[in-house]
């Protein structure tokens, strides 16, 4: 098998992690977050040619990596609750209870301000650069990042209320 292109595998080395990171705390998954961010790259090797001459083929591999994790959250969405409510507890130490409260939290959102949030915090994307990829304008992404702040501080707040 060839070796990808230079090129690629430095887009490859330099952004799979943050993509990974960013489907993960959309999706509440590593495993699967991991997967679907490297058939998006898959998908890009494939096209090479062409994503390659776009101005930004990272933000290309994104939104396709964001277009598998939402096609398959919503394949998904009835058998991983039935699976997460039989599950077994792992021997193996979990996520920090500060994590889990906040992929609780971010689970609670609509999936578009869900998708808004981790975009803008964890993808460290621009209001216009997630406009861009969701399609809408940029207000609605100001509506739906501060509509989402809303939610997650009162939940929040709530989740430490009644721990105190």
């Amino acid at each position: 098998m060839p070796r990808p292109p230079e090129d690629f595998a430095e887009l490859y080395g330099t952004r799979f992690a943050g993509i990974a990171v960013q489907l993960y705390a959309y999706l509440g998954d590593h495993a699967e977050a991991q997967d679907l961010t490297q058939k998006a790259f898959c998908r890009a090797l494939e096209r090479w040619p062409a994503v390659s001459g776009y101005t930004d083929p990272a933000a290309w591999v994104r939104h396709v990596a964001w277009n598998l994790a939402t096609s398959r959250l919503r394949r998904l969405q009835h058998p991983v609750r039935f699976l997460q409510r039989q599950r077994v507890p792992d021997p193996v130490p979990g996520p920090s209870p500060d994590r889990i409260v906040l992929l609780e939290a971010l689970a609670t959102l609509p999936p578009v301000q869900r998708r808004a949030l981790v975009l803008r915090h964890l993808g460290q994307l621009t209001t216009a650069e997630i406009a861009e990829q969701e399609g809408v304008a940029e207000g609605t992404v100001r509506s739906w990042l501060s509509r989402g702040h809303a939610v997650l501080a009162a939940r929040l707040d709530d989740r430490e209320a009644w721990h105190a």
